[in-house]
């Protein structure tokens, strides 16, 4: 059994577990029947710097992807003693696919919860050709960014994607996944969530 593990690494918490391997291989599989056809490229609603990005249809989601990221983010929520939840909404879900040279510059998104999965990553995408002794990797990761550097306090997070990673976190907290430079591909996909509590 998949375990949800909370980190505090500052002010908003952040949730870290995995996607089953038929989530991915639905999720693998409509991308890539549907990337092909132009009309919904969705990169230009998006900050991104990178070409190839695919909105997946709500009906999609409800029917294969719905369950299994509101299990999630019940579990997340649980963890930080949220328990009072009337429904979560899950209010849009895209892939993006990452090739050398193409990052994703930092910004945040809307909703409450958001979360990003990985769903195919180069071999070594994180060595840098030209730093082979550089002990930070920062290549095809993300940063997550909250509040300023201060003592006791850090203010980014670096998360080296795995592939089936799972993370949740609050909409507001600032994000970046930087470029690599290596050939193959990094895919991901996003979403975001609107929780509604019960009345008091």
């Amino acid at each position: 059994k998949l375990k949800m593990k909370n980190i505090k690494p500052f002010g908003p918490s952040i949730g870290k577990t995995k996607i089953s391997k038929k989530f991915s291989d639905k999720l693998n599989n409509e991308f890539d029947s549907k990337s092909n056809s132009k009309k919904i490229d969705y990169s230009s609603k998006l900050a991104s710097q990178i070409k190839n990005e695919l909105k997946i249809s709500n009906k999609f989601i409800k029917k294969y992807l719905d369950k299994e990221l509101k299990k999630n983010i019940i579990k997340f929520l649980s963890g930080e003693r949220i328990k009072k939840i009337k429904e979560i909404k899950i209010l849009n879900l895209w892939v993006v696919r990452q090739f050398k040279g193409e990052y994703n510059p930092i910004h945040y998104h809307e909703g409450d919860l958001s979360g990003v999965g990985y769903l195919k990553l180069p071999k070594n995408m994180t060595n840098n050709k030209m730093l082979k002794n550089k002990k930070i990797k920062t290549n095809g990761t993300i940063d997550f960014i909250s509040g300023q550097k201060a003592f006791l306090s850090k203010s980014i997070y670096n998360v080296v994607p795995k592939i089936k990673d799972l993370i949740i976190f609050p909409n507001y907290l600032m994000h970046t996944a930087y470029p690599f430079n290596i050939e193959g591909e990094r895919r991901s996909f996003s979403f975001n969530a609107k929780i509604v509590f019960k009345k008091k």
